[in-house]
């Protein structure tokens, strides 16, 4: 299969550097970048979340998939991280960055539901998975990736990963896919 993107957000090259500098080895790559683009893309008008903005690699990956109509909201904790996200990516008025714990960000969410969902953190991926779930329209989309072991990994990670693999089957509202894809293992569902 030739799984190359033909396409890259014209930010993304500066973002890496940025990355690279400030030793954050953890963004998306290309592969799974150019599948969150194309998935973005069919959620015209859609609310979309990013859970662990990183440096914005993810978000850069979705802005480019994503319609003039459809906005964004990507969360952070990390304030260094999301400032090379922010520098990048900031003036495009259809991304809200938000510096906050996932957690907290999940309990204090109001807003309408998305079509659309990225998690790149433990919350809505770890644990808190069905909070992210009932945020979700129905049909709206799932994402998670970094299911396949990565050097980057705690030694205490791989428990977590076989710990939400394993109750996959047992949601009654999500439908999704597990593949290996690029160097990871991803996930794309959809709420039912």
């Amino acid at each position: 299969m030739h799984d190359r993107p033909y396409f890259r957000p014209a930010s993304l090259d500066s973002i890496l550097i940025d990355a690279a500098e400030l030793g954050f080895a953890m963004s998306c790559e290309d592969r799974t970048g150019a599948l969150l683009a194309t998935l973005a893309a069919s959620k015209p008008g859609g609310h979309m979340v990013e859970l662990g903005t990183g440096v914005g690699a993810g978000a850069a990956w979705l802005l480019h998939g994503m319609r003039p109509d459809g906005h964004l909201t990507s969360v952070e904790t990390d304030t260094t991280r999301q400032a090379v996200a922010i520098e990048h990516l900031g003036r495009d008025p259809r991304v809200a960055f938000e510096n906050a714990d996932a957690d907290a960000w999940l309990d204090m969410y109001s807003g309408p539901p998305f079509a659309l969902a990225y998690v790149d953190c433990r919350p809505g991926k770890f644990h808190r998975l069905d909070d992210l779930l009932n945020l979700l329209e129905p049909g709206g989309l799932y994402i998670v990736d970094d299911l396949l072991p990565q050097p980057t990994w705690p030694s205490d990670h791989q428990p977590r990963v076989d710990a939400f693999l394993a109750q996959l089957s047992e949601r009654i509202n999500l439908l999704g896919t597990v593949a290996i894809w690029a160097s990871v293992w991803l996930l794309v569902g959809a709420r039912t």
